[in-house]
């Protein structure tokens, strides 16, 4: 009896020093993420400005179809024809400033008839952003239910809303959100 007692702690001493020896087991690392893939349809959204100065654009002539086939879509929007709209607090409504922008904004590209442009709505920083982004649509919607009645046709012109993304003026008073409350265009195709 002792024997066998003396056998079957021998067995179980052997057997706990093999299983601390044991290495242990390899875990292969996870896989890396796969990137995310990009949208191929949404362009990305332009430089926001950094001065009200740099950003406005200058009034200028109708672009002659030398100085159009010459340039840029880049060129042709730095040195953009076309002046913003601007819009009073917490608004979507064109006031009689606006309406006379946006009139003048239409002769433009009735004189222009390949270009297509994108009508951004932009707001100033107070508020939400979901509350921003929804005036930014009503804005440029108003802005181009304004063309279309003027005669531009409705697939020349798109709408974007970019809310309280990219301010002219980075200001925090009433100066910078003056300023930022505007419908903005950009030359997408010419």
């Amino acid at each position: 009896m002792k024997i066998r007692l003396l056998v079957l702690i021998l067995v179980v001493a052997i057997g706990a020093v093999a299983c601390s020896r044991r290495q242990p087991p390899v875990i292969a690392p996870a896989p890396a993420p796969a990137p995310p893939q990009a949208a191929a349809t949404t362009p990305p959204p332009p430089p926001a400005p950094t001065r009200v100065e740099d950003a406005l654009p200058v009034p200028s002539e109708p672009l002659g179809e030398d100085a159009i086939g010459n340039r840029t879509l880049d060129d042709l929007n730095r040195e953009s024809p076309f002046k913003p709209v601007f819009f009073g607090e917490d608004s979507a409504e064109l006031d009689d400033g606006g309406r006379s922008v946006v009139v003048e904004n239409a002769g433009l590209l009735k004189k222009n008839s390949t270009w297509v442009v994108t009508v951004e709505g932009h707001c100033d920083e107070r508020g939400t952003a979901e509350y921003n982004l929804a005036l930014g649509e009503r804005r440029a919607v108003a802005v181009k239910t304004y063309l279309v009645s003027l005669g531009v046709a409705p697939d020349r012109i798109r709408t974007v809303s970019y809310g309280k993304e990219f301010p002219f003026d980075t200001g925090h008073d009433e100066k910078a959100w003056t300023s930022n409350r505007r419908a903005q265009f950009v030359i997408t195709a010419k």
